[in-house]
Formats: structure tokens, C-alpha cells, sequence
């Protein structure tokens, strides 16, 4: 069997769907970054229909953090619109199971908790464009060393609906300096995958006082003569939820996200065989 390493670099050039059915088959509970070249990812929200509503306001208020790309029909964990056969229950590399607000429990298959009111979202996730970023030459170092990009809960502030609130989290990536504006404007061509970044250089300027210690994800090096570049991130809607203390509700483990079958360049979220 191969180690995890060899089979992450394996997987960089499967299909989509080739990668959902190691997942689905729990063959792998990996990370998802730098997989499934050309397709978006999706980070995963999944709470009660009592909730939902609310929830989707939230989202359409945060845009930035929250771009959402699909949702479910109330009891059905098939995602039908964003690609072949994508069932939430099985085929998100790893699951955090939430409750009252507090993390329980992380597992592979939610099947079990899977309730005839429960609603999923999908958002748009930063590693899609990450494979641009690195097709141009600009090199993402959790990639490159087979890590888990780092989130901060910043200072910045995101827009309430319903029972919902909180700050921004962000992800960075120390890009070198010379190419910090073309790397916004490739991130930029992707709103779906949160787009450009919502800030470049100083981290104390939204709240954040040592990069080493992120709340989510692996600890990044020193950033060195590099600039740190923040992208809003999907793990903001946890994040809110968390908040809330709701009695249940079940996201992806961040950096294991949902892998669809939408290009990564498409405007509208849509999937469609014969367009796939």
C-alpha cells in the first residue's frame, strides 16, 4: 500500500471523479489541495432546514468568504448540479461534527447522522485557483510540501443574518513580491473560489499577531523577504456556526474539501454532462 505521501503525488493527476471514489471507498481521508487540476472545490455546510434559510442569507451577505455554488434539496445528500453521482455523505475526504457549537468528533461518513431535514451547502474554495497560481510559475508552499494551506480568524468583521455572525477567516500564502499583483489577478478571475485578496502585506492590520500559530491548517514558515497575502476562506461560515451553538451541524474538515466536477473557470455553478 502506498504511504500517504506517495499517494497524495499519485493523486495530483486523477479525475475528479476517480478521487471521489477513493474517498467514497475511504481510501483516502486526505487533504484535497493541488487535486483535481481544472475542477472547483467546495468547502461544506450541512444543518437543519430550521436553519437554512437564515444560513443562505449569510452567505448572500459574504460573498467574499461565502460564494455559495450549491445546495441540496432538504433531505436529499445527493448534490445533483455540481457533478456525476456526488453523494455529501461519503464523498468529503474527512467530516467535523459540531455540537452545541463545540467540535465532537471528525469521521469519513457522515451516513449515520444524516437526518431527512438536513440541508447542504457548497462554497467555492481558494484551492481552485491555486492551480492557476502554480501553472504560472508562482509557487504555493503547503503544496509543494504536501500540507494544509494555514487559516486565521482575522479582525474583519463579516455582514449578520439571522443567528449568524463573526469575524472573517482568511488563508495566506507568502508570495514573493515581484509577482504579488499578477497573483491577484489570477485569483481574481475565480469569484467563485473567493476571488482576489482581501488583504496584502501587515497581518497585525486584520488582527493577526504571529503567522506561525494559525488556527486551522499547518504552520507555515517564516515568510522571509516574501509578502503574506490573505484570501477569505470558507472556513468563515464554521466559524459563524460555532457562534450560533447550534445543537448540530456538520462542515468539511478544513483543507478536505468537497471536489466537484464544475470547471474551475465557470461563471454560473452549474454542472451539466454534456458540457463537463
Amino acid at each position: 500500500m502506498e504511504n500517504s505521501a506517495d499517494q497524495y503525488q499519485h493523486l495530483r493527476t486523477a479525475s475528479s471523479q476517480e478521487l471521489r471514489r477513493l474517498v467514497r471507498a475511504t481510501q483516502y481521508a486526505g487533504h484535497t489541495a493541488g487535486l483535481a487540476p481544472g475542477r472547483l472545490q467546495a468547502n461544506i455546510i450541512i444543518l437543519p432546514e430550521l436553519h437554512a434559510l437564515d444560513f443562505m442569507r449569510y452567505c448572500q451577505r459574504n460573498p467574499k468568504p461565502c460564494p455559495l455554488v450549491g445546495v441540496s434539496e432538504t433531505g436529499d445528500p445527493i448534490m445533483h448540479t455540481l457533478g456525476d453521482d456526488i453523494d455529501i455523505r461519503t464523498d468529503v475526504p474527512s467530516y467535523n461534527i459540531y455540537t452545541q457549537g463545540k467540535l465532537s468528533k471528525s469521521c469519513d461518513d457522515i451516513k449515520a447522522l444524516w437526518q431527512q431535514d438536513h440541508v447542504a451547502f457548497a462554497m467555492g474554495c481558494s484551492f481552485t485557483f491555486e492551480d492557476a497560481l502554480t501553472q504560472a510559475g508562482i509557487p504555493i508552499w503547503h503544496i509543494e510540501n504536501n500540507k494544509t494551506v494555514p487559516m486565521y480568524r482575522s479582525s474583519i468583521m463579516t455582514c449578520p443574518a439571522g443567528p449568524f455572525s463573526g469575524e472573517m477567516v482568511v488563508t495566506m500564502r507568502a508570495i514573493d513580491k515581484e509577482r504579488v499583483d499578477e497573483a491577484v489577478a489570477i485569483s481574481r478571475q475565480y469569484p467563485l473560489a473567493h476571488g482576489a485578496p482581501v488583504h496584502i502585506g501587515d497581518p497585525t492590520a486584520i488582527g493577526l499577531h504571529d503567522l506561525s500559530k494559525p488556527e486551522w491548517g499547518d504552520s507555515p514558515p517564516d515568510p522571509g523577504d516574501k509578502v503574506p497575502v490573505f484570501w477569505a476562506c470558507g472556513v468563515t461560515p464554521q466559524n459563524a456556526l460555532m457562534r450560533a451553538t447550534l445543537p448540530l451541524f456538520i462542515s468539511h474538515t478544513p483543507g478536505h474539501m468537497l471536489v466537484t466536477d464544475i470547471d474551475d473557470q465557470a461563471e454560473v455553478p452549474l454542472y451539466s454532462p454534456a458540457i463537463s
